[in-house]
């Protein structure tokens, strides 16, 4: 079997993890990619399932130990990447792993992956209702909102960089959107015969 990877990415709160829990959902074949960051970990959140949660002098470690595919300070002191570990773990089991990444983190591994690798940009409708989403959330205090919302604006300008831009306008519309793309990328010769 040929090693995939899919890598899916947007500004935050445009709508991707819900997507890539979808994609989940429909194949099987796929497996979570379980980020490691430095930040501190959510009461809702668990570790080893939604992150590995380790400390900042823990990851500069494993930074200068080669151990990451690609990773980022996202923000001042707060580290995000992508362990080699992680993407052997799935692979041993005979997965495919999905990717759910900020947009340089998604640029990274496209470049690492190169062809058997598919980048889908989840584009909110408008920057406006990317700023409604997460007011919505009722997460984040004034502050971190004014710094997604400035992430977000500038991570907006790499969608150029990724095979599909996919508008999340609508959460199912979306959804179908994303599955047909990844329907596609995993079985290319059963979609050549039926198309």
């Amino acid at each position: 079997m040929k090693r995939k990877a899919i890598i899916v990415s947007a500004p935050s709160g445009a709508g991707k993890t819900t997507i890539v829990k979808n994609l989940l959902s429909v194949f099987p074949e796929l497996e979570f990619s379980i980020s490691a960051c430095s930040r501190v970990k959510r009461e809702s959140e668990v570790n080893g399932k939604d992150y590995y949660f380790i400390t900042a002098d823990q990851f500069r470690t494993k930074i200068s130990n080669d151990e990451f595919i690609e990773w980022q300070e996202v923000y001042p002191g707060s580290y995000y990447g992508t362990l080699r570990s992680e993407i052997d773990r799935i692979w041993s089991q005979g997965k495919t792993p999905i990717f759910d990444v900020d947009v340089l983190g998604a640029i990274n591994l496209k470049m690492y992956f190169g062809e058997a690798a598919i980048a889908i940009f989840i584009q909110p409708p408008s920057l406006q209702e990317l700023e409604n989403r997460l007011r919505h959330r009722g997460t984040e205090s004034e502050e971190n909102l004014q710094t997604r919302l400035k992430k977000g604006e500038k991570e907006m300008t790499f969608a150029d960089k990724f095979d599909y831009i996919v508008v999340n306008d609508e959460i199912s519309t979306a959804s179908t959107k994303a599955t047909n793309l990844i329907k596609t990328f995993l079985n290319p010769d059963k979609n050549k015969a039926t198309n």
